[in-house]
């Protein structure tokens, strides 16, 4: 047990699971749900993914082996959804794909090299920067998909499309605009959204990696 003296993680999963039985039945009552509702709701998956990461992980090297292949497990997930249930990303969610594939090499290289407490520090640091970016883009597609109907543009062009025939800087400037396609919820869980449970993600990740780098 990594945490002795106050077992706090056990604590906060028992109290996310029994908020989100509560959550879930709450929404069976109805209306669709503010962003004020749906950003509480992405923090408790957070706080919850999080707690499951800290209390489940390993020594630093099996650490790292296994948050990369959390992240492979993800692209596999997506990867399905796209292909199996025919739910297309955007150009949003291929760059929160990105960070998830960027988050994972973190891991793979850390997991082959196997540091020590300096360069623990240093793929913490790598893995925060990485996630941070990918939590910054779940949460803003959160928020996108929290806003009324209309109030985005309903069409937009396609990533390859603007990758083809726009300079860099225009194409992150209008992915980041977000368009109609990044509003649609498509799959859920728990009344959330995909890019409310990769945002808990990148915070579990960086939990992790910091958890990792303070270990002795």
């Amino acid at each position: 047990m990594r945490y002795p003296a106050v077992p706090w993680p056990w604590a906060a999963l028992v109290l996310v699971l029994a908020l989100l039985g509560q959550e879930w039945l709450l929404r069976t009552f109805g209306a669709d749900p503010s962003f004020a509702e749906t950003a509480y709701r992405t923090g408790l998956a957070a706080l919850g993914a999080t707690a499951l990461a800290l209390i489940i992980l390993p020594r630093r090297r099996m650490a790292y082996l296994l948050g990369c292949l959390v992240c492979a497990g993800l692209m596999a997930w997506a990867l399905w959804l796209q292909y199996g249930l025919g739910l297309e990303p955007c150009p949003l969610c291929v760059f929160q794909r990105v960070a998830v594939i960027a988050i994972g090499l973190v891991f793979l290289v850390a997991a082959i090299h196997n540091p020590g407490a300096i360069g623990a520090i240093v793929y913490a640091g790598l893995a925060f920067v990485v996630g941070a970016v990918g939590a910054g883009l779940a949460g803003w597609q959160v928020w996108i998909q929290a806003q009324p109907k209309g109030a985005v543009a309903s069409c937009g062009m396609s990533l390859d499309y603007m990758l083809e025939t726009l300079p860099l800087s225009e194409v992150i400037g209008k992915v980041l605009k977000g368009s109609g396609e990044c509003s649609e919820q498509g799959w859920l869980f728990l009344g959330l959204a995909i890019p409310s449970w990769t945002f808990a993600f990148f915070v579990a990740m960086i939990a992790a990696a910091i958890a990792l780098a303070r270990e002795e």
